[in-house]
């Protein structure tokens, strides 16, 4: 699994012209499932998100996490984070997990940030045109991925 994360202080979901979901201060996950991802990778990664240490203290030092301020997340399926662009300049999606494998992943992924951290976690549709807007906060921008463990 792949994970852009970002920190914001708002982000929000919009599918053909509705707003789908909002959040205010607190991160945007950005979320590309392989087809060799399972329980593993998502129990890991879950972790790694909400022990993450980018919100600021009283002294402005990025010493919190997610879970410490009590921040909201909103999680986006995106496939196309495991584009590879090694060969000419049209983007393979061949290591993105099809719909059969990614969708339970996806859903589990999002069970679990929930039932780790005790916040309520919105979401995108999974495989919708969605049009996705934030105030990117810092800008802090952090990409991990479960295979290398970074």
């Amino acid at each position: 699994m792949r994970v852009v994360i970002q920190r914001v202080t708002q982000a929000s979901v919009e599918i053909e012209g509705q707003l789908t979901a909002s959040i205010g201060n607190g991160m945007l996950v950005l979320v590309g499932i392989e087809e060799s991802d399972n329980q593993e990778d998502v129990d890991w990664l879950c972790g790694k998100i909400l022990r993450l240490r980018i919100f600021p203290d009283t002294d402005k030092v990025m010493n919190l996490s997610i879970v410490d301020i009590g921040g909201e997340l909103l999680v986006v399926s995106q496939f196309t984070l495991h584009a590879s662009t090694k060969k000419g300049n049209r983007p393979s999606y061949i290591k993105a997990a099809r719909p059969e494998t990614a969708i339970p992943i996806y859903e589990k992924f999002i069970v679990t940030l929930e039932g780790e951290s005790g916040l309520t976690v919105k979401t995108g549709h999974f495989g919708a045109m969605m049009k996705i807007s934030l105030i990117n906060d810092g800008p802090v921008t952090i990409i991990i991925d479960s295979k290398n463990k970074e």
